[in-house]
């Protein structure tokens, strides 16, 4: 007898080495699945939690509470850091070991109350629920519904951070804040951006920018179009993507005083990094830009190697922006 044929080999609509989309919708992930679960950390003496923000969704935060001072600054509000996992809006999640070592290290080194959101990914979720379910969260800490953030959190000094395309969802979050009021959808009212984080940002657009490779925007191109299916044929120049591409809120609307814009020298998005600073500080924003740079580093390497000398220096820098230095 002959044996069974075997099973045809399944189309791929994406294949990566961190993931794996196949014609049908399956999706495979082969990064940041892994989870840990909240609670105390002796090492830096941080307390979690995590908060379901929507039930229908599964969308949840998990908050972040520093040990907080005996002495004279008892009783002293902390600012209230909202942070984005990076992943490219289809990996992640703030469960995984990494990001939540990362956020204990940042709650316990600038002294905030931190605010780690689980958006949902794409391409199961396209865009834009990453950025509604952002948004939520955003207003869910602002609004300090929380008892951690009622009791310890300042509302008045709020701070959104991510990498990658967490730091994308940044800016995003960073132009509707600035741009949408009390009454219409807004932050409530007494809350405040204070500054933002772009931790190796993930950007886009048709037209290359100086230092670009070809094969970077090939594949920003490939990713866009699974996360982004319905983009209106904008492509890459999608304003979420491309904040200099035209038709784009103007960057005079990001909501803040302060903006802290990192890369790595061998980091793939360097260039579009650069030039989103470049355009910021060229815009009529009333605020105060800074531009960090990692030597020798590549994209996301402070949280994939937290040891390292350079992993150090950054979280220092971070650090100290979240303390006004």
């Amino acid at each position: 007898m002959d044996p069974a044929p075997a099973p045809a080999a399944s189309k791929m609509r994406f294949d990566s080495p961190a993931f794996r989309v196949h014609e049908d919708g399956r999706v495979e992930r082969f990064f940041g699945t892994d989870t840990t679960h909240p609670g105390f950390d002796a090492a830096t003496g941080v307390t979690s939690k995590d908060v379901v923000l929507d039930g229908a969704t599964g969308v949840f935060a998990r908050v972040y509470l520093p040990a907080l001072p005996d002495g004279p600054g008892r009783g002293t509000r902390l600012p209230i850091l909202v942070y984005f996992h990076g992943g490219g809006l289809v990996l992640g999640s703030a469960a995984s070991q990494m990001y939540h070592g990362y956020l204990n290290a940042v709650a316990s080194r600038a002294g905030v109350l931190a605010v780690s959101v689980d958006y949902r990914l794409a391409p199961e979720h396209p865009i834009p629920a990453a950025y509604e379910d952002s948004w939520t969260a955003l207003r869910w800490a602002a609004s300090r519904a929380d008892p951690w953030l009622s009791a310890h959190g300042d509302a008045g000094r709020i701070f959104l951070a991510g990498d990658s395309g967490g730091a994308n969802i940044v800016h995003n979050m960073a132009i509707m804040a600035g741009t949408r009021s009390t009454d219409q959808d807004g932050l409530p009212a007494g809350a405040l951006v204070e500054g933002a984080i772009l931790l190796h940002p993930m950007f886009g657009g048709k037209e290359p920018v100086d230092g670009e490779a070809a094969d970077t925007r090939y594949h920003m191109e490939k990713l866009w179009a699974l996360i982004c299916p319905d983009g209106e044929g904008l492509g890459v120049d999608d304003p979420r993507l491309n904040p200099m591409a035209p038709g784009a809120p103007s960057l005079r609307a990001l909501a803040g005083r302060r903006l802290l814009v990192c890369s790595a020298e061998r980091d793939f998005a360097r260039a579009r990094a650069a030039a989103y600073y470049q355009a910021v500080k060229g815009s009529a924003w009333p605020g105060m830009a800074e531009w960090v740079e990692s030597p020798g580093e590549e994209h996301g390497f402070f949280l994939l190697q937290p040891e390292r000398d350079e992993s150090s220096a950054l979280l220092d820098r971070v650090a100290a922006f979240l303390s006004g230095e």
